[in-house]
C-alpha cells in the first residue's frame, strides 16, 4: 500500500514539529490506514503487529482532537502490562511537547498510589494505565470517567489472554456511551470481535499483513552500547571489517548529518542522504556510492527506499527502527545474489525492548556480540599493514630497492638494522602509528594540548565538551583531564584519538571566537620555573602603552600555569 508522509495529515504545526523530532518521515502502513478515521472520530479496530507504529497511529488523532480548553480527563488508554504503559505514555508525551496545555498520566502496579493520586487532582487529559490500577482508582473514586471521549485498547488480545476481561468490563461501565472506541490488536480472534461488536458503532477495520523476513543469508548481531559511544563503535567495526560497501541508518536527517561529519572526520569516506537533499544532489550521491567513490552511506528510511546497489557488505541500524518493517528492508540491502552479508544493531537504553519485538515480528534471532576493544582494532591494523609489506614483496618489482640494500649492506649495515628501520618509516605514514607528540606532561595514555581560549572568553567545561563532540565525535572516557584559566587552557585527549583531535581541532571556533591547539610542552625545572614565575609578576605590572598582554600569550602559557596552585579537574 502507499505511504502518506505526516504532513499530508490535516494536523497541527505542533504535532507536526513533534513528529519530526521524533525523527518520522512517513506513515507506517497502520497509520495511515487509521489516522485519517481516527480523526473524523470514527470507531477503529486495528490489527497489526507490535513495533509497527500503533502508538502513534491512535495518539497524532486524539492529541489533535483534544479540547484544548477542557482540563478534565478526555481520553484513557489501556494497556496489558506496566512496560507497554510506560512505553505508550513516553511517545504520547513526545507527541504533544509543543502542547503545553496537554497533561498526561502513566497509571501502573508497583509506582505510590498516593503519587498517582496528586497529580490526578492537579488535573490531566490523558491517563494511560493497566486494568489492576485503573480498577483501583475508580473504586477509592480518584479517578472520573464520565468525560471520556475516547477510549483506547493497546495490544486487545493481549489483555484478554492475561484474564482482563471482567476488569475491563468493569471500567467500560463508568465510561459515557457517546464516546470514541478504538481498539488495537495483533491478532482478532472471536473475542476480540465480541469486544468489538459490544463496545464499538459501526468500526472501521483496518489490517497490515506481516512481511516475512527473508534475509537468510544474512548474519545478524546487536551491540548495546551508550547512545554516546555509537560513533566510536561504529568505526571500530569498519576498521576491522575494512567494508568496501557499507550502509548505516539513522532515524532522523539531523543524525545523518552529524554521524556523516563525525565520519569525515575520522577519514572515512562517507556521505548522506535524506529528504532535505535536492533530487540532483541525491543523484550525485548514488552515483558515488555506486561507483565506490564513498564506502559509508549514512541515510534514513525514506530517502534509501530504491537503493539497488549490489556488493553492500553489512548494513548498521545506527537507530533501531520506528517500525518492525523497516528492520527487514533495511537487512534486505546486504547478502544478496547468494553472497553473505552482516547487519549489525546498536541498541541503547529502551531500545533493547524494540529489538526483542523485532525478533519476534521477524521471527529471527539476533545474537549480541561484543564490542570490540581499541587492542583489537590495532591488532588488526597491524596484520594488514604486514598483509601489505607480503603482497608488495611477492608482487612488485623491487630491484632498485634491493640495489640499495645491498649497497648499505656492503658498508656494514646488517639486514635486520635496515629492515627495522624502514619498516619505522613505512609504519609511521600508516594509520595505526600515533603521532609523536613527545612529553606533554599528560597522563599515561592521553596527550595533553594547549588551547588558547579561558575563562575570560567564556569558555566553561561543558561547552569545550560539546565543541570536542561535534567537531570530533569524541567522549566521555576518550577525553581526559580539563584545566581552564583565565586565557588558556588545557585538555587530554587519549593517544589513540590525539591527532585526529590535532587536526580537526586546531583553528576551529567556539562561540565565534576562533581557538589555536597545540601540544603542551614540558614544564622547565625548579630552578627555572621559579625564575619564570618572577618573571611572570614583573611583566604583570608593567603598564607601558604598547605593552600587550596578550602578544606574547602562546608562547608564555607555561608561566601562567605556573602561577596556578591548583589544578582544576573536569567538572
Amino acid at each position: 500500500m502507499e505511504r502518506l508522509k505526516f504532513k499530508d495529515f490535516n494536523i497541527s504545526e505542533e504535532i507536526q514539529r513533534a513528529i519530526e523530532d521524533m525523527g518520522f518521515e512517513e506513515a507506517t502502513p497502520i497509520q495511515s490506514l487509521a489516522i485519517p478515521k481516527i480523526l473524523k472520530h470514527r470507531d477503529v479496530t486495528g490489527q497489526a503487529q507490535t513495533g509497527t507504529g500503533k502508538t502513534v497511529a491512535f495518539g497524532i488523532p486524539i492529541l489533535e482532537n483534544m479540547d484544548k480548553k477542557d482540563k478534565r480527563l478526555q481520553a484513557i488508554i489501556l494497556c496489558p502490562t506496566r512496560e507497554l504503559t510506560i512505553q505508550v505514555a513516553e511517545q504520547i508525551k513526545q507527541l504533544s511537547q509543543y502542547l503545553p496545555y496537554i497533561k498526561v498520566l502513566p497509571i501502573y502496579g508497583g509506582q505510590p498510589i498516593d503519587r498517582q493520586i496528586k497529580a490526578l487532582e492537579k488535573g490531566v487529559q490523558i491517563v494511560i494505565g493497566t486494568p489492576g490500577r485503573i480498577m483501583d482508582h475508580i473504586e477509592r473514586q480518584t479517578l472520573d470517567l464520565s468525560t471520556i471521549k475516547t477510549v483506547v485498547f493497546d495490544e486487545a488480545d493481549e489483555m484478554l489472554d492475561m484474564g482482563f476481561r471482567e476488569d475491563i468490563e468493569f471500567i467500560l461501565e463508568d465510561i459515557p456511551y457517546d464516546r470514541q472506541f478504538l481498539l488495537f490488536s495483533a491478532t482478532l480472534p472471536p473475542e476480540i470481535l465480541q469486544l468489538a461488536k459490544r463496545y464499538q458503532e459501526n468500526p472501521e477495520i483496518v489490517k497490515v499483513t506481516k512481511q516475512e523476513l527473508t534475509t537468510p543469508n544474512v548474519e545478524q548481531k546487536y551491540f548495546e552500547v551508550r547512545e554516546d559511544m555509537k560513533v566510536e563503535l561504529l568505526s571500530r567495526i569498519l576498521d576491522i571489517q575494512n567494508f568496501n560497501l557499507s550502509l548505516v541508518f539513522c532515524n532522523t536527517k539531523r543524525k545523518v548529518d552529524k554521524l556523516v561529519s563525525h565520519l569525515q572526520i575520522r577519514g572515512y569516506l562517507a556521505d548522506g542522504l535524506h529528504g532535505d537533499l535536492t533530487q540532483n544532489q541525491r543523484d550525485i550521491v548514488m552515483n558515488k556510492f555506486k561507483n565506490n567513490n564513498i564506502e559509508v552511506l549514512v541515510a534514513t528510511d525514506v530517502a534509501a527506499r530504491g537503493i539497488d546497489v549490489s556488493g553492500i557488505e553489512a548494513v548498521f541500524n545506527f537507530d533501531i527502527p520506528n517500525d518492525n518493517e523497516y528492520y527487514v528492508h533495511r537487512i534486505g540491502r546486504t547478502g544478496r545474489a547468494g553472497k553473505t552479508g552482516k547487519a549489525y544493531s546498536f541498541v541503547s537504553g529502551r531500545e533493547i525492548y524494540q529489538l526483542r519485538d523485532i525478533q519476534q515480528y521477524a521471527k529471527t534471532t539476533i545474537e549480541q556480540a561484543p564490542i570490540p576493544s581499541r587492542t583489537d582494532v590495532e591488532e588488526v591494523k597491524k596484520d594488514n599493514f604486514i598483509e601489505e609489506l607480503k603482497n608488495m614483496i611477492h608482487k612488485e618489482n623491487l630491484s632498485h630497492e634491493i640495489h640499495i640494500v645491498e649497497k648499505l649492506i656492503e658498508e656494514g649495515y646488517n639486514s635486520i638494522d635496515l629492515a627495522s628501520a624502514l619498516l619505522r618509516i613505512l609504519s609511521e605514514e600508516n594509520s595505526y602509528m600515533q603521532e609523536e607528540f613527545g612529553d606533554t606532561e599528560a597522563r599515561k595514555g592521553f596527550v595533553k594540548f594547549f588551547m588558547t581560549m579561558g575563562r575570560k572568553q567564556d569558555l566553561t567545561v561543558s561547552l569545550l565538551l560539546s565543541a570536542i563532540h561535534d567537531k570530533t565525535g569524541l567522549i566521555g572516557r576518550q577525553i581526559g583531564n580539563i584545566d581552564i584559566y583565565d586565557n588558556f587552557s588545557f585538555v587530554e585527549i587519549q593517544e589513540i584519538n590525539a591527532s585526529d583531535f590535532y587536526k580537526f581541532m586546531d583553528d576551529t571556533f567556539i562561540n565565534d571566537k576562533k581557538i589555536h591547539i597545540e601540544p603542551a610542552r614540558p614544564r622547565d625545572d625548579d630552578q627555572k620555573r621559579k625564575k619564570n614565575k618572577r618573571s611572570f609578576k614583573k611583566d604583570r605590572k608593567r603598564k607601558s602603552k604598547n605593552f600587550n598582554p596578550h602578544r606574547n600569550k602562546k608562547n608564555n602559557y607555561q608561566k601562567d600555569f605556573n602561577k596556578s596552585k591548583s589544578k582544576h579537574r573536569r567538572e
